[in-house]
């Protein structure tokens, strides 16, 4: 295999043969392939896109590049749901125990925030003693026993993905159709599943900026999982706005409990029975019964607990992750809310210090925002539109001049 004449053929257009393909992603796993070559030929892609057959292709290489979760013979039908990302988007944490209501084992793997997306992962690690790393044995055992896990990809399953994304990353190459749905179907199909819900954001704080972007991503997922032999059922979400009122880790966990109790924001509500209903065995309306008789919440705490977090603590998270400064952000004109832009929201959450602007970078759990209006609702002068909480009074005081920007009331 000559590398250079592989990257060429991407470059001019070309389609590159499945076995092309898995030579190229066992020579870069394996170190073969040096990093310079695999940007230029990510690029390439970046540019010339890839066919249907050649995303399947580099999907599977990924997946078979490490291990996958196996599960015995006559087990529950495995699902799952994955977002694209978003502001204040806790779906997760009200979807995998909701599904495993109905029998279904959910082995749901998540990842961290980069940017001005918040991550699952960084979320949960806000409930004290909450495991996110666990062994194969591990997640079997949680499975077996509650019927869904919540954890991070462990450095056996997809490690192509891992380095390949790394790479896209520094390189400029990350908004490439053919990589996104190749990085987040090979994780997910890592998982052994049956079926897959996708919730494809797209607006201000979304990676899609367009409702056609996101429908091609979309479409870009569904083929390539029906090659593989998933199907994938897809609900588009505008992020214009935030989902539900709150946006930092530990105050997200805090809604969650709530919509677990059914008593959480109507938005996030809707969207969590959208994508259960997609793939579950119960209809919407079973399922919004079951949410709000509390069976969610106790298997969310059952799998908290075994995950090695303190159950008792998601009640009173805002009291153990208090920031210093709580501060409100006032309308300054009476009228109805128009918007509530989630990039500035998100960009602002994340200067607070609930994000990272690289893997690196510490997460602090307590800061972020609350208590924010919806688009549409009638606000009067003087009224709280959001509550930030931060570390110092000059923190909160950036935030709102972010977020000021991106708030309309006419």
């Amino acid at each position: 295999m000559h590398i250079p004449s592989l990257i060429e053929l991407k470059r001019e257009g070309g389609e590159l043969s499945p076995e092309q393909i898995h030579a190229l992603m066992a020579a870069f796993t394996c170190g073969e392939m040096p990093d310079y070559q695999m940007s230029a030929l990510a690029m390439a892609i970046f540019f010339k896109g890839m066919s249907t057959e050649e995303t399947a292709a580099l999907t599977h290489a990924m997946l078979h590049s490490g291990t996958s979760l196996k599960w015995p013979a006559g087990s529950p039908m495995r699902v799952d749901k994955h977002s694209t990302g978003g502001i204040g988007d806790k779906t997760s944490f009200i979807v995998a125990p909701l599904l495993a209501c109905d029998g279904l084992w959910v082995p749901m793997i998540s990842g961290r925030g980069l940017g001005i997306t918040g991550g699952t992962l960084d979320k949960l690690e806000s409930i004290p003693g909450f495991r996110t790393q666990l062994s194969e044995a591990e997640i079997h055992r949680v499975i077996e026993r509650t019927g869904c896990a919540m954890i991070g990809q462990t450095g056996d399953i997809c490690p192509a993905d891992k380095k390949l994304y790394a790479l896209r990353d520094v390189t400029g190459t990350v908004p490439s159709i053919p990589l996104i749905t190749a990085s987040i179907l090979s994780k997910k199909l890592a998982e052994g599943l049956d079926r897959l819900v996708l919730d494809v954001k797209y607006g201000t704080g979304a990676f899609m900026k367009t409702e056609a972007a996101a429908h091609e991503l979309a479409q870009s997922m569904v083929q390539t999982g029906r090659a593989l032999g998933v199907r994938a059922s897809v609900r588009l979400s505008r992020m214009d706005e935030p989902t539900g009122e709150a946006a930092g880790n530990a105050l997200e966990v805090a809604e969650a409990v709530r919509c677990l109790k059914g008593s959480g924001p109507p938005d996030l509500e809707s969207i969590v029975l959208d994508l259960c209903a997609a793939v579950s065995i119960s209809s919407r309306e079973e399922l919004k019964a079951k949410l709000h008789a509390g069976e969610a919440w106790r298997k969310f705490q059952q799998m908290v607990t075994l995950q090695g977090g303190d159950a008792a603590a998601l009640e009173r998270m805002e009291s153990i992750h208090r920031a210093p400064v709580i501060h409100e952000l006032k309308a300054v004109n009476s009228g109805t809310v128009t918007r509530m832009d989630a990039r500035s929201i998100g960009q602002a959450v994340l200067e607070l210090g609930a994000g990272r602007a690289k893997a690196s970078d510490p997460v602090d759990f307590a800061v972020g925002v609350d208590h924010m209006v919806k688009v549409g609702a009638t606000i009067r002068s003087g009224e709280t539109l959001l509550r930030i909480h931060a570390r110092t009074r000059s923190a909160a005081e950036s935030a709102e001049a972010v977020m000021r920007g991106g708030i309309g009331i006419e």
